[in-house]
C-alpha cells in the first residue's frame, strides 16, 4: 500500500518544504498537509518536484481561528468570506499541483446551516473542476469539534448527491469515524463510491496506527481489496519526534 504524511500533524517543527523532503526520506509516497498559505507556493511546489512527490490535498481557511472559527463554508451569515477561502485554496492547490482541496463547513447547524453548505460547494466544485481538482468534505467527531456542522458519513453522502457534482468527495477519516459511527470495514466498502481520500490515526489517542482500538493491519487490507489505490493519509500526533512513530510504516507499505 501507500501512504501520505499529513504535514499538518507530522514534521510541523520544520518550514513545509523541509517537511517534506523529510517525508520522502522517511519512505512515504506522497504528503498533504492542512493551511499551506503561509509558504510561497513556488518553494512548495521546487520540493515537491524534486522529492518527486505528490501533493494530495489541502483544507480551506478556517477563518478567524482565535474567535474559534473551524471552517466558513456552512455559516451563513460569511458567505463571501467562505468564498473568499475557496478561491484562495484552489489557487494555492492549482500552483502546487494538489488533487484535493478540503473545505471546511465550520460550526454550524440547521436547514439554513446544511442550504448554505450546499450551496458553497456548488461554487467550490464549479471553480475546481476545471483545475481537475476534487473537493472533499470531511466528517469531524463531536469530541475534537464539538458543533461542528458536518459530523456523520450519512450527512456528507446526502450533501454529496444534493450538490451532484463529480468532483465532490467523501473524505473517509478513519478516526472520526470511529469515534461517531465505528463499523469501519463495512462502511468503507459501502462508501467507497464516494470516496475520494482516506486518512487515520489510533484511537482513542489519535497517535500512530500502531495500538489503539482498531486493528489497521486488518483495516489497510480491507482498503486495498476494495481496489483503493491512492495513498492513504497519515494524519496522526506523534509522540515526540515523528522520526521515532514510524516503526508502523514500512510493514504497512507490504500489505
Amino acid at each position: 500500500m501507500q501512504f501520505s504524511a499529513n504535514l499538518g500533524f507530522l514534521w510541523t517543527e520544520l518550514a513545509l518544504p523541509d517537511a517534506i523532503r523529510a517525508a520522502k526520506t522517511a519512505g512515504f509516497d506522497a504528503v498533504e498537509c492542512h493551511w499551506p498559505y503561509d509558504a510561497d507556493s513556488a518553494q512548495v511546489k521546487a520540493a515537491l518536484v524534486e522529492t518527486e512527490m505528490t501533493m494530495i490535498g489541502l483544507n480551506t481557511a478556517r477563518g478567524d481561528v482565535s474567535a474559534g472559527d473551524n471552517g466558513l463554508s456552512a455559516l451563513p451569515d460569511r458567505t463571501p468570506e467562505a468564498r473568499a477561502a475557496i478561491e484562495q485554496a484552489v489557487a494555492y492547490a492549482t500552483d502546487i499541483g494538489a488533487r484535493n482541496i478540503h473545505v471546511m463547513a465550520g460550526f454550524s447547524a440547521g436547514t439554513e446551516a446544511h442550504e448554505t453548505f450546499v450551496a458553497n460547494l456548488t461554487y467550490a466544485c464549479a471553480l475546481a473542476a476545471p483545475e481537475g481538482i476534487t473537493i472533499l468534505i470531511e466528517p469531524l467527531n463531536r469530541y475534537d469539534a464539538p458543533g461542528y456542522f458536518l459530523q456523520t458519513t450519512k450527512q456528507a453522502t446526502t450533501i454529496i448527491a444534493e450538490v451532484g457534482a463529480q468532483n465532490l468527495k467523501l473524505m473517509f477519516d478513519c478516526y472520526h469515524v470511529q469515534l461517531m459511527e465505528g463499523d469501519l470495514t463495512h462502511k468503507l466498502a459501502e462508501l467507497q463510491s464516494h470516496i475520494g481520500h482516506i486518512q487515520f490515526a489510533s484511537v482513542p489517542d489519535r497517535g500512530a496506527p500502531d495500538h489503539g482500538e482498531i486493528n489497521f493491519d486488518h483495516v489497510f487490507r480491507v482498503i486495498k481489496e476494495f481496489g483503493f489505490s491512492s495513498p492513504i493519509g497519515a494524519e496522526y500526533k506523534p509522540e515526540g519526534a515523528t522520526s521515532r512513530s514510524l516503526n508502523w510504516l514500512k510493514q504497512a507499505q507490504k500489505i
